[in-house]
């Protein structure tokens, strides 16, 4: 292989199974991915702390990607110097793209009363709410309480409803993402725009160490279900839809280099990448 590979991927329903959250059917291809030196980045609507706890868990190194885009971890000293745009925090060098949580819950609380009846805010919800809702553990769904950039909502009215309260929110300078489970209310960040900034981070690294290297040495695999997928599929190499058990593949404008995994969840994941790494198109 003389190219290198970036893996971006979505986790709930992607590389974690949509309903019991494990990875035990991508262990084998996680190893084989290592085993390259093929970094694995997660590229998620999950939060700060829930990404490290699976950073912690799966023995990742590489950066990652929280909340839709919003903000960029890279662990520091990664890349020989700190990327320009990033300031220091606890161990990275991070680089933000919207505005805190705080600004989009007065957004809700001055905006949203006509639909009061027709969403849950996450930080409405007790820890035992959520994950009676999500089925995560209680560990797991306060960690998932911890946002800094944007807020879900668990929609509970009508499509119609649901298609006016996102004009609402849009007029008022909110990006409305539906993830898997949820809705997201954030600033105008999605996890193409992180996914392409990063890239190029490792673009002009990978030149700066190796002065015969060219832009295009980099090939970006993305892997997601959900819609909040659609920008990082649409913005990689190689865009690998994972399927689903509770909705059929968003709909992608671009056609070439597109996998569809007829397995679900982690199986599907590495489905996929196992035939991706048997083509040529890395090569």
């Amino acid at each position: 292989m003389n190219k290198k590979l970036l893996v971006f991927t979505d986790l709930d329903g992607t590389l974690l199974d949509h309903y019991t959250y494990q990875t035990d059917d991508a262990t084998e291809m996680i190893i084989r991915l290592k085993q390259n030196n093929i970094a694995i980045i997660p590229n998620s609507s999950k939060t700060l702390p829930e990404i490290q706890l699976i950073r912690q868990q799966l023995n990742l190194n590489s950066p990652f990607i929280i909340e839709n885009g919003a903000a960029i971890y890279i662990p520091v000293n990664y890349f020989p110097t700190q990327p320009n745009g990033t300031h220091l925090e606890n161990g990275f060098w991070v680089k933000s793209f919207c505005p805190n949580k705080d600004h989009w819950l007065g957004l809700l609380k001055d905006n949203a009363d006509a639909f009061k009846e027709a969403f849950q805010s996450f930080s409405d919800m007790s820890v035992e709410q959520l994950a009676e809702l999500t089925g995560l553990s209680l560990e797991n769904a306060a960690l998932s309480k911890q946002r800094q950039y944007g807020e879900p909502l668990n929609w509970l009215g009508n499509e119609e409803q649901q298609e006016q309260f996102t004009n609402i929110m849009v007029e008022l300078g909110a990006n409305v993402l539906q993830g898997g489970r949820f809705l997201h209310i954030s600033g105008h960040c999605d996890k193409g725009q992180a996914q392409a900034w990063l890239t190029e981070q490792y673009k002009q690294n990978q030149m700066s160490i190796d002065l015969s290297s060219q832009p295009n040495d980099i090939v970006t695999i993305a892997l997601g279900d959900g819609k909040n997928d659609i920008a990082m599929l649409e913005q990689a190499t190689i865009a690998v839809q994972v399927r689903s058990p509770v909705h059929d593949f968003p709909e992608l404008t671009r056609k070439e280099h597109v996998f569809q995994s007829n397995l679900y969840g982690p199986a599907g994941w590495a489905e996929c990448l196992n035939e991706i790494l048997s083509s040529k198109l890395i090569y």
